[in-house]
């Protein structure tokens, strides 16, 4: 058997930059266990596959560890594919997945992912964040993730968590937010759960960030950065109950799958 195969860096438009995924268009669906055995030998924080549909493409996303409901940068790296690679004629494409029905539509500017919003809840800060992060946050909410507002960006900036104690959160990850000096906000994004330390840029967490937000700035459209090592900006707005993230995206490499076994 042998499949196709892409590795695209999302929001950035300079390769080495932004978050880097698999993408492996499909003609029919692989078995769950084999899409996570190619997962986790790409070793990236996300691989995705894609098979045509009559509506647009079914779309399903694995970590090297497990398969997750929502990714935001390998749904724009995928995307990206779809458009530039495999001759996409509208500039909309509509991807049926575990969270429902996702829009990307491609314009001058880029590409623009339209989600769910998912508004988060004020909880208790876990006693495993406090001791990860040595710190006692603003304020903690939780939706897919926990979400921890900290003082200033120098905090988020500085932050060396212990990613042991993250990994025994029920959530999915947790995100360190604050407000920005160059940026209306910043963040960093932590899923040792599921095998990925530090993520570089975390589309899907911005589905929580933007309604948070929005609420403390009174405002609906903002220019973030992610600060990671590698580092990615989004553009980003909440309309009605739908948050459209937007950035640009670039092909590292394309290749071959080649299954001897299968």
């Amino acid at each position: 058997m042998k499949l196709p195969i892409y590795q695209v860096d999302a929001f950035a438009n300079k390769v080495f930059k932004g978050n880097p995924a698999a993408i492996c268009p499909l003609e029919f669906w692989l078995s769950d266990e084999l899409m996570q055995s190619i997962a986790a030998e790409n070793n990236l924080s996300e691989t995705a596959f894609f098979v045509a549909t009559d509506k647009g493409f079914h779309i399903r996303w694995f970590t090297p560890l497990n398969e997750v409901n929502l990714c935001g940068h390998a749904t724009l790296a995928s995307a990206y594919v779809i458009f530039n690679l495999l001759g996409h004629k509208s500039n909309e494409i509509i991807f049926e997945s575990k969270s429902g029905l996702l829009k990307v539509n491609n314009n001058k500017d880029g590409l623009q992912l339209d989600f769910p919003a998912q508004l988060p809840n004020k909880c208790k800060t876990p006693d495993q964040i406090c001791s990860a992060f040595q710190c006692q946050p603003i304020e903690c909410l939780c939706a897919e993730d926990y979400i921890v507002v900290l003082p200033d960006e120098q905090s988020v900036l500085n932050a060396k968590p212990d990613f042991s104690l993250l990994e025994k959160l029920d959530l999915r990850g947790v995100v360190i937010t604050a407000k920005g000096t160059k940026y209306d906000f910043i963040s960093r994004f932590f899923a040792p759960k599921y095998g990925i330390n530090e993520d570089p840029v975390t589309g899907s967490a911005y589905t929580q960030l933007v309604p948070y937000w929005s609420v403390q700035l009174g405002r609906y459209q903002f220019h973030s950065k992610q600060v990671s090592q590698r580092g990615g900006e989004i553009f980003c707005e909440l309309v009605g109950e739908r948050v459209f993230i937007s950035g640009q995206a670039i092909l590292y490499m394309k290749g071959e799958i080649e299954l001897l076994n299968y």
